[in-house]
C-alpha cells in the first residue's frame, strides 16, 4: 500500500477541466493569469534552492479544486507552436494537498504531502497478470489507431504506479475519470480501474464499428440499387426506341387503361385518384405496388359485362328435369324465377331503383340429394355463368369482405373474386356448406354474409379491399346447407328457404339408370353395351344394400360393382355382354346390409318382444327408423325410478318423464297394471347408443314401447310412428314429417301414424310414397295403442319382461 512522507510548500497551478497524472508532459499557455502567476512563483522560489522550479498542478472542477494534486516540474519555457509564450511542465508524483500558505509572487501557496506510490518487488502473481492485461488492450487499442510508437513506450513500462498513470493520455477518458484515477492512492487499485476504463472503451468501439459497418452496408446496397434501377430504366428507353414504341411511364400506361376502361363513373373517379397517388410515390415506396396491384384488381372486373338470360321457359325445365330426377320444389322455383325476370323484362322493368331481380335460395337438405350439382344446372337452364365458393370452415370475416389494403398480401373477399372469375356481373353464385362457416376473434363470416345475401342491400356492397360499390343485385346467390339449425336466424331470414328432403326409391333408380350408371360405366373402362344393370338390381341395391336419403353410397355401390366385372373379365373369370339381376348382386359385391325389418325371421325382429316399439326421426342425414326398448326391473333387486340411456338430450328426457306420468295417471283407463309402475323400476332405452338424440317427437313411440311391456302385447312390426304427448294424451304436431316418411318407405314399413295436425304435410310427400304407405293421422294416445299393438293373447297381460 502507499504511505506518505516529505512534506513540501508548492505554488498551485489550476487546471479548468483537466487533469494531468503523473508522468505526463504538457505544456501549459503562459496567456493564462493562474499559470503565469504560478510559474513565476516557482522560478522565484527556484533561485534560493537548487533544481528546477516546482509547481503544484491541481485539477479546478466548477470552481472546486481536488484534495489530490500532482508535482510538476517547469522543464522549459519558452514559445509554442503558434507562437504564444508557453511553459513545459512534466507531472512528477502525488501531493495530498493541506492548508494555505504564503509565498512568493501572486500565486496560491499550499503545503502537501508528497504521497509514497512504490510496490514491493517482485511482484505479486495477480498485480503481474493485471500488467499483463493492460498492457495488451493498450497495445490493441493503439495499433487500431496506428500509433505504433507508443506501443513501444507502452510495452517498456514496468512501474505498476507509471503504468496506471500512462492512461492519463486517453483522449476517451472524462474528466471524472482521470480525477478518479489521479486521487486513487493505490498503485494497484489504480490499475485496475485503468483496466476496466479501457476494456469498457474498446468494447464500447467494438460495438460502435459494427454499427458503422452496417449502416454503410445498408447505404451501399441502396446505393447500388438505385444505380441498377436507373441503368434498368435506361436499358428499357432504348429497348422500346428500337421497337418504335412511345415513351411513356408505367403510370401513364395505368391512366390509360382506366380511361379506357368501360368503369362506372364512381369507380373511375377512385380508380383515377389512385392513378395520381402512383404518380407521386417513388420507385422505392412499397405505397405504389400496393395501388398497381388494386388498379390491376379493378380493372379485371367485369364492371358492365352480363349475360343475356334464357327466357325460354319450357327450355328451361326441359334441362332442369333432364340433368335432375326429382327435386320437383327446386325446380318449380327456379322456373317461377325465370318467367318473372321475362315478364319484367318484357314490361320495361329490368332495373327498379337501381336494383335488379336476383334471387337468394337456400337448399337445406341431408348429405348427397344434390344441391350442389343443382347450382350448375340452374346456371345451365338460365344461360348463366357459374362459380363455386367453398364455405366450409371459414372462420375470417375478411374471407367474405377482403382485406383491407393496408395489410400486407391483402386480397378482395371470395365475392368479389367469385364475381371477377365469372367474367360477368350476373353469374350464379354457389355458397357450399354455408350452415359450416364458424367464428372466432378474427369476425364471423356469417355476419358479413348479411349484406351480400340481402336484395335489399347488396346492390351497394362494399369490399373493404376494392372499397367501392359493387353491384351485387343481379347476382343468384344459391347457398347449400345440412342443417337448418345451424345457420343464423337473421341470414336464413334473408334466404328463400327450399328443402330438399332426400330421394324416393323409384327417384334413386331413375337417377342410377340416367346418371350414375353412365358415369361409372365411362370411369371403369366399360361400355353402355357391355355391362347393363336391370331395375330388379337397381332396386335391391337402393333397397337393401344402401339406406340413405342420397345417392353417393348407391353410386358406389354401383362404382364397386362394375369393377369387380371388369376385373373378372379381365380374368377371364366373365364374359362381356353381361347383365346383372338382382340374384347376381349377393356373388359380386356381398350380402345386403340393410335388410327390412319385415323381411326378417319373426322370432328375430326386434318387435318380437313385448316392450319394443319404432319410432321416426330425422338426422343430420335424413329421416331415420329409431327403435325405443322399455323394461321393469325385478322389484326385489331393482331401485324404483326411472332410466334412461342412448345418449339423449334434455327434450327427449322430459318425453320419457311425460310418457311415464301418463301411463300412471290414465293407465287403469287403458286396463294397464300400473301398479308395477310405482314399485318397479322402468329403464327406457334407445339403441345406437353413441348417436345424440334429441327432441319431442319419439313422446308417442316411448308411450307405446311402455304399454306393449305393461300389457304383454307386441308392437306391430309393420308400424312406425311419430308424434308428441302431452299429459293428457294428445298427440302434437312435429316437424320433418317428409323426411320421416320417406325414411319409413326406405325401411319397408307399411304403416305409419302421425299427429292430425301434421295431415297437411302430407302433400310434400311424393305421391308414390304415400300409395305404398297406410298413414293414419290420430289426436290421442288411445288411438295409437289400438292401432300399434297387436291383438292380446291367452296371459299375455301377465307376462311382463323383467330386466336382467
Amino acid at each position: 500500500m502507499a504511505s506518505t512522507s516529505t512534506p513540501l510548500t508548492l505554488p498551485v497551478l489550476p487546471l479548468d477541466d483537466e487533469v494531468v497524472l503523473p508522468g505526463m508532459v504538457v505544456p501549459l499557455d503562459l496567456n493564462d493569469a493562474d499559470v503565469r502567476a504560478a510559474v513565476e512563483a516557482a522560478q522565484a522560489a527556484a533561485r534560493s534552492e537548487p533544481g528546477k522550479p516546482r509547481v503544484l498542478l491541481v485539477p479546478r472542477i466548477d470552481g472546486t479544486y481536488a484534495s489530490t494534486g500532482v508535482l510538476g516540474t517547469v522543464e522549459q519555457v519558452g514559445r509554442l507552436a503558434d507562437g504564444d509564450p508557453g511553459a513545459l511542465i512534466r507531472g512528477r508524483g502525488r501531493v495530498k494537498i493541506g492548508a494555505g500558505t504564503t509565498g512568493p509572487g501572486a500565486a496560491l501557496w499550499v503545503e502537501g504531502t508528497r504521497i509514497d506510490e512504490s510496490v514491493p518487488e517482485p511482484l505479486p502473481g495477480h498485480v503481474a497478470e493485471l500488467v499483463k492485461e493492460y498492457k495488451a488492450l493498450a497495445t490493441a487499442w493503439l495499433r487500431k489507431r496506428g500509433a505504433w510508437q507508443v506501443v513501444d513506450r507502452v510495452q517498456a513500462i514496468d512501474d505498476v504506479s507509471a503504468l496506471a498513470d500512462n492512461s492519463g493520455y486517453s483522449p476517451f477518458l472524462t474528466t471524472e475519470q482521470k480525477v478518479e484515477l489521479l486521487e486513487n492512492a493505490d498503485p494497484v487499485a489504480r490499475l485496475k480501474l485503468a483496466t476496466q476504463q479501457l476494456r469498457d472503451h474498446i468494447a464500447e468501439q467494438d460495438v460502435a464499428e459494427t454499427i458503422a459497418k452496417d449502416v454503410q452496408e445498408g447505404v451501399d446496397k441502396q446505393q447500388r440499387e438505385f444505380l441498377l434501377r436507373r441503368q434498368l430504366e435506361a436499358v428499357r428507353k432504348e429497348l422500346r426506341e428500337l421497337n418504335g414504341e412511345s415513351e411513356g411511364e408505367e403510370s401513364d400506361d395505368y391512366r390509360s387503361r382506366v380511361e379506357a376502361a368501360d368503369l362506372p363513373e364512381k369507380v373511375r373517379e377512385a380508380a383515377l385518384k389512385e392513378v395520381d397517388k402512383l404518380e407521386r410515390a417513388s420507385d422505392q415506396s412499397p405505397e405504389g405496388s400496393w395501388i398497381r396491384t388494386w388498379l390491376d384488381t379493378v380493372l379485371e372486373l367485369p364492371w358492365n359485362e352480363r349475360t343475356e338470360d334464357q327466357y325460354d321457359i319450357q327450355g328451361a325445365k326441359a334441362v332442369l328435369d333432364a340433368e335432375h330426377a326429382g327435386l320437383e320444389d327446386v325446380k318449380e322455383r327456379i322456373t317461377e324465377y325465370l318467367a318473372v325476370r321475362k315478364r319484367r323484362t318484357d314490361r320495361g322493368l329490368g332495373v327498379i331503383g337501381g336494383r335488379r331481380g336476383g334471387a337468394v335460395l337456400a337448399l337445406v337438405g341431408p348429405p348427397g340429394v344434390g344441391k350442389t350439382s343443382l347450382g350448375e344446372s340452374v346456371a345451365h337452364a338460365m344461360g348463366r355463368k357459374f362459380v363455386r365458393v367453398a364455405l366450409g370452415g371459414v372462420r375470417d370475416e375478411a374471407e367474405i369482405r377482403g382485406h383491407r389494403r393496408t395489410y400486407v398480401g391483402a386480397l378482395p373477399g371470395r365475392i368479389v373474386r367469385a364475381v371477377k372469375e365469372a367474367g360477368s356481373m350476373n353469374p350464379v353464385v354457389l355458397l357450399d356448406e354455408i350452415d359450416k362457416v364458424g367464428s372466432d376473434f378474427r369476425g364471423d363470416p356469417a355476419a358479413a354474409l348479411l349484406e351480400v345475401l340481402d336484395p335489399a342491400q347488396n346492390h351497394t356492397f362494399r369490399d373493404h379491399y376494392l372499397e367501392v360499390e359493387l353491384d351485387l343485385s343481379d347476382v343468384v346467390f344459391l347457398a347449400t346447407a345440412n342443417v337448418l339449425e345451424a345457420i343464423p336466424e337473421a341470414l336464413l331470414d334473408r334466404m328463400e328457404l327450399v328443402r330438399l328432403d332426400g330421394y324416393t326409391e323409384d327417384e334413386k333408380i331413375v337417377i342410377a339408370r340416367d346418371h350414375l350408371l353412365p358415369r361409372q360405366l365411362e370411369r371403369a373402362g366399360l361400355n353402355e353395351d357391355e355391362v347393363t344393370l336391370d331395375e330388379s338390381a337397381l332396386r335391391k341395391l337402393a333397397g337393401e344394400y344402401t339406406r340413405e336419403a342420397g345417392v353417393r353410397t348407391l353410386e358406389r355401390s354401383i362404382a364397386r360393382l362394375l369393377r369387380k366385372v371388369a376385373a373378372q373379365h379381365e380374368l377371364g373369370e366373365r364374359k362381356l355382354p353381361f347383365t346383372v339381376r338382382d340374384e347376381d348382386l349377393r356373388a359380386l359385391i356381398g350380402r345386403p346390409h340393410h335388410v327390412p325389418e319385415a323381411a326378417q325371421d319373426p322370432a328375430e325382429r326386434r318387435t318380437a318382444v313385448p316392450g319394443v316399439a319404432t319410432g321416426l326421426a330425422v338426422t343430420g342425414a335424413g329421416g331415420d327408423v329409431l327403435y325405443v326398448e322399455a323394461s321393469l326391473a325385478d322389484p326385489e333387486t331393482g331401485a324404483a325410478g326411472l332410466t334412461l340411456t342412448g345418449q339423449l338430450g334434455d327434450v327427449m328426457k322430459e318425453s320419457a318423464q311425460i310418457a311415464l306420468s301418463f301411463l300412471r295417471s290414465r293407465g287403469a283407463e287403458l286396463e294397464l297394471p300400473v301398479g308395477d309402475l310405482k314399485d318397479r323400476g322402468v329403464h327406457i332405452h334407445f339403441p345406437a347408443g353413441a348417436v345424440p338424440k334429441d327432441g319431442p317427437s319419439a313422446g308417442v313411440t316411448m308411450t307405446t314401447a311402455l304399454a306393449s311391456l305393461l300389457s304383454g302385447r307386441l308392437v306391430r312390426t309393420d308400424v312406425a310412428m311419430t308424434g308428441e304427448v302431452s299429459l293428457t294424451g294428445r298427440v302434437l304436431p312435429i316437424g320433418g314429417v317428409k323426411q320421416k316418411l320417406l325414411a319409413a318407405h326406405r325401411a319397408g314399413v307399411t304403416t305409419v301414424i302421425i299427429p292430425k295436425r301434421n295431415e297437411p304435410d302430407l302433400d310434400d310427400v311424393p305421391a308414390e310414397v304415400l300409395d305404398k304407405l297406410d298413414v293414419h293421422a290420430v289426436t290421442d294416445v288411445r288411438q295409437v295403442l289400438e292401432l300399434a299393438l297387436a291383438p292380446a293373447t291367452n296371459g299375455a297381460a301377465s307376462e311382463v319382461p323383467v330386466a336382467a
